[in-house]
């Protein structure tokens, strides 16, 4: 399989972030047999420190972990889902002392590479969450646009979050961050699905944590992916979002759900 290679030059790591024992690299994993292989080489080249949450894979991603002898693996019997995963990789890092986790998929949407600029912020100690978003300051470095359907859904959510919250984001949903180990032991997640980040992101504003955004890259290789299930479905995913912000909020924060999210 072939190492990913997106950007011609990649960022240099300084002296300073050479040390980093004490940061977890987590990936959650759902039947990734055609991108495991690589995107594991690459994130290995910036951390010795690596945990994969197999999400209960069923076509052949848990052999090829086995043969992996350096990363540390949490196994799930069934697909529990992308939230429980995460959970799963705070809890470890909690567990076994990391001061920082820095969660990455793997699906090749992320650049292994940017690795370094999450250490370079982290050596700033301002933040106890950052966030990589792929609008801030947008480099698409993809083959393929972004759905349409998934761009309308993260401005709407994003905007969502926004009015009713003190944090200010430009993506809610990029699951490439690093986050303060003890800082999100504050909070009570529970939800196991996609709508895992909406539940953060508002704990994370009521208990008062210091969010950063950095710029990392769009990158969409198969548009056809899929969430499976009824979330399949553009406006039931919307609603999902939602019935998750608005159960987090404990108030109505306008449905305003009719807008088909494919144009």
């Amino acid at each position: 399989m072939a190492v990913i290679k997106h950007l011609t030059k990649k960022p240099k790591m300084s002296s300073s972030c050479r040390s980093t024992s004490h940061i977890l690299i987590a990936m959650p994993v759902f039947n990734e047999f055609k991108y495991v292989e690589g995107v594991l080489r690459e994130v290995s080249r910036y951390s010795d420190n690596i945990l994969v949450v197999d999400d209960g894979s069923t076509d052949g991603t848990s052999n090829i972990l086995k043969e992996h002898t350096y990363i540390k693996v949490v196994s799930h019997k069934k697909n529990a889902g992308y939230g429980q995963s995460l959970i799963d990789s705070f809890n470890f890092a909690y567990k076994n002392n990391f001061d920082w986790v820095i969660t990455i998929d793997c699906d090749q949407q992320h650049e292994p590479s940017y690795i370094p600029s999450f250490y370079s912020e982290i050596e700033k100690n301002n933040a106890d969450i950052i966030s990589g978003s792929r609008y801030l300051c947008p480099i698409n470095l993809g083959p393929k646009p972004p759905p349409a359907d998934r761009v309308a859904i993260n401005r709407k959510v994003t905007k969502i979050l926004n009015q009713n919250l003190s944090i200010k984001l430009t993506d809610a949903f990029c699951g490439f961050k690093a986050y303060k180990t003890r800082a999100i032991s504050k909070l009570r997640l529970t939800e196991k699905d996609y709508g895992l980040p909406l539940q953060l992101w508002i704990q994370a504003s009521q208990v008062g944590l210091r969010v950063r955004e950095i710029p990392v890259p769009l990158i969409y290789h198969d548009p056809k992916r899929n969430f499976c299930g009824i979330l399949e479905d553009p406006q039931k995913r919307l609603g999902y979002y939602i019935e998750v912000i608005e159960k987090e909020l404990g108030c109505d924060v306008g449905r305003n759900t009719t807008k088909t999210f494919c144009a």
